[in-house]
Order: structure tokens, then C-alpha cells, then sequence
């Protein structure tokens, strides 16, 4: 498939100080470029047209699954990484395995802080997570956000399975967002597709998926922290499903106000010619 034009201001050059990037600008132009572009495509223009470092941060759910088989059969050089919390599922570790002998690719883990964890546990007991939302969140803070941290320091461009239609909380998402907390754009190569059609794409495919998704685990994170949906409730209704809270995040992907990050700006420009 052709491209659009890409405006000149998506190469920066490498080491260039941050200060001088502007990222909504940026998440603009790569919109412009690729929102009308198939998923290959978007993932093979970014690489073409970033010169920094990509990375793309999977949990082995269907749209990560997705997207691995994307990024290796195009044989592109975007690293990927994994989040272990130390509370997953074992299926979850045998996918992690069996993924990267299928595509022939290193899944980078990264691990939260020891010293974290055993404070955190000594303070509020193995499953502390439990008894209210501010010690949920910080479980999530120490085991994934901080993380993350490490994961994204240095990066460019930070890519993620994010579907717009997974929640309403995240109805707003665009295909590259200004990640002004982080320095970095956030390029969500499936924000158009369902479920259905990833589910279509990955049986065409032949792409390995988690067993725990035919149980009727649609959203998967930690074994504690997640449980099958019924039929007719939301996909992510499973995760921290004991908690109030329709938005239903971790923290990975929200912003200090505590809702989740879009990026109006580049949302517009998609309507701009």
C-alpha cells in the first residue's frame, strides 16, 4: 500500500535534545502519514520514518500476539519487551516461550524492584492489593509503572496493542499520542480493530494465543487480579473487577490526573487535510 506524504519533521536526529521535539507536533504528522494506512504498513512507515528507539511492550493478549507476528514476519528492528510482575499466570509463561520460538525473536523482561515488592508485601501482606484502591494502585505502581519506566528510558516511540473500543475509557484513542510525562510518542498500530477481526487475523495466521481466552479471560493481567467476564459484560469488567471503577487501568497507560492519556491534538489533526 502507498504512503501518505511524511512530513520531514518525523526524522529528528538522533540525539537531539528533548526539549527541541515537539511531540504533539510529531504525534500530528504520523497520524497525517498513517491513519489511513493497514497495521503493516503503519508499523513498517514508523520504522521507516523514526530513527530512534522503538519499543513495543507486550503482555501476550491477543493484540500483542498480533502485533509480534507483525513485527517479525516484516522483519523489522523494534525491540520488544514484557513486564513480569511475578503474579502472572503459568499460561502466560508458556505463551512467552512458545512466541519466541515461533517468530525467532528475544522477549526482553523486566522485573519490579526486590526491595519495592518486600517493603510493599511487609506493609500490606501478600494480597494486600485487596483492601483498598490506593494499595491496588500502588501494587501496580511498583510492579508495573515503575518498570515500564526502565523499559521506555531512552525510546522514541512506545508501541501498544491499545484497541479504542476495549473500554469507553479508552473510546478516545488515537493512532500516536504525546507522551509528554515520558518524552516519548505512544503508537497504537490497532486502535481500529476489533476484537473480532483480531481474533479472524490470528486464526488465519496461525499466531499462538493464550489458552485462558477460550475460558472466557478476555483481558488479561495478574492471576489475582483477574477472572472470566460473563457474556454481555466489557472486556476489561474482569480486571480488578472487586474495585467501583468503570476505567477499570493499571497506570501504564494514564496520565498524573489519573485518566487516561489522549492526545487531543493529534486526534484533530487526523480530520485536518
Amino acid at each position: 500500500m502507498a504512503r501518505d506524504h511524511i512530513d520531514p519533521r518525523l526524522s529528528a536526529q538522533q540525539g537531539a535534545p528533548a526539549e527541541a521535539i515537539d511531540l504533539r507536533d510529531r504525534a500530528a504528522d504520523l497520524v497525517r502519514a498513517f491513519g489511513k494506512s493497514d497495521a503493516r504498513d503503519r508499523l513498517i512507515g514508523l520504522r521507516q520514518a523514526v530513527s530512534g528507539r522503538i519499543v513495543f511492550t507486550t503482555s501476550f493478549g491477543l493484540e500483542d500476539q498480533v502485533l509480534i507476528h507483525l513485527i517479525a514476519r516484516a522483519g523489522l528492528p523494534i525491540e520488544i519487551v514484557t513486564l513480569d510482575t511475578g503474579r502472572l499466570f503459568p499460561e502466560v509463561y508458556s505463551l512467552w516461550e512458545q512466541t519466541e520460538r515461533r517468530y525467532g525473536v528475544v522477549i526482553r523482561p523486566f522485573y519490579p524492584r526486590h526491595e519495592a515488592i518486600e517493603l510493599y508485601v511487609r506493609q500490606n501482606g501478600i494480597n494486600g492489593f485487596y483492601a483498598s484502591r490506593d494499595a491496588r494502585k500502588s501494587c501496580c505502581d511498583i510492579r508495573k509503572v515503575e518498570p515500564l519506566g526502565r523499559a521506555l528510558d531512552g525510546a522514541e516511540i512506545w508501541i501498544t496493542g491499545l484497541r479504542s473500543d476495549q473500554s469507553a475509557a479508552r473510546g478516545g484513542v488515537a493512532l500516536a499520542e504525546a507522551e509528554t510525562e515520558r518524552g516519548l510518542i505512544k503508537f497504537n498500530p490497532l486502535l481500529d480493530w476489533s476484537r473480532e477481526a483480531a481474533l479472524s487475523f490470528s486464526k488465519t495466521e496461525g499466531i499462538p494465543l493464550n489458552p485462558l481466552h477460550e475460558k472466557g479471560f478476555i483481558s488479561i493481567g495478574c492471576q489475582p487480579c483477574t477472572r472470566a467476564i460473563a457474556p454481555g459484560e466489557p472486556e476489561r469488567a474482569g480486571r480488578w473487577w472487586w474495585e467501583d471503577d468503570a476505567a477499570k487501568e493499571c497506570g501504564l497507560h494514564v496520565g498524573p490526573d489519573g485518566n487516561l492519556v489522549r492526545a487531543k491534538a493529534a486526534t484533530a489533526a487526523e480530520a485536518r487535510p
